[in-house]
């Protein structure tokens, strides 16, 4: 039988229809959106007229309209359009003279700050890819990443220069491998070694490039290059960890970059000259880039930059930079509320935040207690061809969409969406959950991923009529009215925690990588008072062996997994429990959570290590005495 979901937080939290009378209450709100339709179908006929409807023409056309205007606040530092485009020109005639050209894929591995920016623009104006590579990554997640696109070069930060250091030689694509200095680092050549002045790792020098020491010889002229970028030309590769697998790149061609710059940047997410927008969120995700980046860019407004979320640092931030707006996901506004109470608390110019992940039972806390007047909540995939804004300001809603979708029955426990007689797919009803589907058109269509064969699964055809084709989301919403609709729950073998989306099976490439490990499952289990779901993972030993090396299991897996994948919890099993097709029984695992009598462990915050779980435990996670 197709579940419900009736037992999700999310679900039971928000189960309400929209009120049409709300939404009249909001029209005074669409005057500013009107005013950017017309200035976006001004820039959209400009930029078609010359076939110069690309991102790196979208930031050369910003930077001709607001040369004086300041992009970016980074710490004390401020880079005006003009800086900014300048700087972007001299990185892109620099990859230029190695011979990057339109089609080549340079990676960007860098943490926060205005250089990120500068070289992901830098890439596309020579025609490139860049390739957003998770700051976070080392070993083989970090090497499969970066073979997966046949990256040409690498621009790293210093920051993280290390990580790369150690995959380089099973990069073997990357011939050119450029270094962007950080602020407080340095760069000491000795003897033929490169030191970085942020961590104690030598490296070979003549490997490396210091790209800041390489701009002064170069141009700032815009370069010719940009003018040949076609709209379908591949802009950028964004990686998801999709429900199989390890990441996947998704492909972000110009023309959905436009799209979105048009459609949430001039005019639903408007920033304008004399607004600023923050974020911490980082900028190899969609979020940060899509919601944040674009709609300050596409008017003359500000964004302003950290390196890393901080919760006690947050509002500070925000004072200090003049902030009108930021990005969330819906983890740093849990974080925010977590803090103490002071009377600063609206003490701030913010009327306005977007993100996605806002649970709606912290939506209502989380307004009354900052003083946000508008929350406008985003959904869309990397590699979707579905998008939802609440550019109406509707509580506990993912927002609307103008593009075509469908909801229709699932069935959780065969993972499948329920079929009528015919074959056809059978629709949910109003206000019911249901697996979410855009319908896939030349307008809205489904690039996929760079390897096509992860594209399977992706599409459903003969949905409900022969010939049609529908991207499946992966994710259960409901349709509750007005075509809005609102997040319930994820599908498959991925589970969300700490912002990211974690897959099962690259956490269990890595645990079965540790050579006392037989086999593995990974799953996701909820811990109150947090969003998402946590990692589990249940393990059975080699030949029966009864003593393991907890404390080295985690090690193994400290140093290959990014932080936000690393199992909060661990399950000992003596045997696994599979279907006849030979997978895992995930289900019941979830249903025992990490509640039981032994043979279960946890990783409690900052002890970096596993220990026992006892009844003492479970009480005071189940009490929220632990901040994961």
């Amino acid at each position: 039988m197709p579940s419900s979901n009736s037992n999700s937080p999310i679900s039971t939290a928000a189960s309400h229809l929209i009120n049409y009378k709300s939404l009249g209450k909001q029209a005074p709100k669409l005057l500013r959106p009107i005013k950017g339709l017309k200035n976006g179908l001004l820039f959209a006929s400009k930029m078609r007229s010359k076939n110069h409807l690309n991102y790196a023409c979208a930031v050369e056309h910003a930077a001709a309209l607001y040369p004086d205007n300041t992009l970016i606040k980074y710490n004390d530092e401020r880079v005006s359009y003009r800086e900014f485009n300048q700087r972007a020109n001299q990185i892109a005639h620099y990859l230029i003279s190695l011979g990057i050209q339109q089609g080549d894929v340079v990676a960007l591995f860098m943490e926060n700050r205005p250089d990120y920016l500068c070289c992901m623009a830098a890439i596309t104006k020579t025609g490139g890819i860049a390739a957003l590579i998770n700051n976070s990554q080392a070993g083989k997640i970090l090497t499969h990443s970066l073979t997966l696109v046949s990256a040409k070069a690498i621009i790293a930060g210093e920051e993280v220069i290390a990580a790369f250091d150690a995959v380089k030689g099973d990069a073997s694509t990357i011939k050119s491998r450029l270094v962007m200095p950080d602020e407080g680092g340095q760069w000491i050549k000795d003897n033929s070694k490169l030191v970085s002045g942020n961590n104690s790792k030598s490296m070979d020098a003549s490997l490396y490039f210091n790209l800041d020491e390489k701009l002064n010889d170069f141009s700032t002229k815009n370069p010719e290059q940009v003018k040949s970028i076609t709209p379908d030309s591949p802009c950028l590769y964004v990686y998801t960890s999709g429900t199989t697998g390890l990441p996947k790149a998704s492909i972000q061609k110009h023309k959905k970059i436009m799209g979105i710059y048009l459609g949430l940047g001039m005019v639903m997410g408007r920033i304008e000259s004399n607004e600023t927008m923050y974020s911490c969120l980082p900028l190899y995700h969609a979020t940060a880039l899509y919601l944040c980046w674009l709609p300050a860019l596409a008017n003359g407004g500000s964004i302003a930059l950290r390196r890393k979320f901080s919760a006690s640092a947050f509002w500070d931030d925000i004072r200090k930079y003049d902030a009108t707006a930021f990005g969330y996901v819906g983890e740093l506004c849990r974080y925010l509320i977590n803090q103490p109470a002071t009377n600063l608390d609206t003490q701030h110019n913010v009327k306005m935040v977007t993100g996605n992940g806002l649970r709606p039972d912290l939506w209502d806390e989380f307004k009354n207690r900052f003083g946000i007047d508008e929350v406008r909540e985003f959904y869309g995939a990397s590699e979707g061809n579905i998008v939802c804004y609440n550019l109406l300001n509707q509580d506990k809603t993912i927002g609307m969409t103008i593009g075509s979708y469908a909801t229709v029955v699932f069935d959780n426990e065969a993972e499948l969406p329920i079929k009528d007689s015919n074959g056809y797919l059978v629709k949910a009803k109003l206000g019911e959950p249901g697996l979410l589907l855009g319908r896939i058109t030349k307008v809205t269509p489904f690039d996929g991923y760079t390897d096509p064969s992860k594209n399977n699964g992706k599409v459903f055809n003969n949905v409900f009529k022969e010939g049609d084709s529908w991207f499946n989301t992966g994710d259960i919403v409901k349709d509750i009215g007005f075509r809005h609709l609102q997040f319930v729950d994820r599908t498959g073998d991925t589970y969300r925690w700490k912002g990211e989306n974690v897959s099962t099976t690259e956490v269990e490439m890595i645990v079965n990588q540790h050579p006392a490990i037989a086999e593995s499952i990974a799953y996701g289990v909820e811990i109150p008072n947090t969003n998402g779901r946590a990692g589990m993972v249940a393990i059975t030993l080699k030949d029966g062996s009864q003593e393991f090396d907890m404390q080295g299991f985690y090690d193994h897996l400290k140093q290959e997994l990014p932080s936000y994948a690393l199992p909060v919890f661990v399950r000992m099993l003596s045997s696994v429990d599979a279907t006849g097709t030979f997978k895992y029984q995930r289900t019941l695992l979830k249903k025992d959570s990490f509640r039981l009598n032994d043979s279960a462990y946890i990783a409690l915050p900052g002890n970096n290590t596993y220990e026992a779980v006892t009844e003492n435990v479970i009480k005071a996670v189940d009490a929220g005495k632990y901040r994961f």
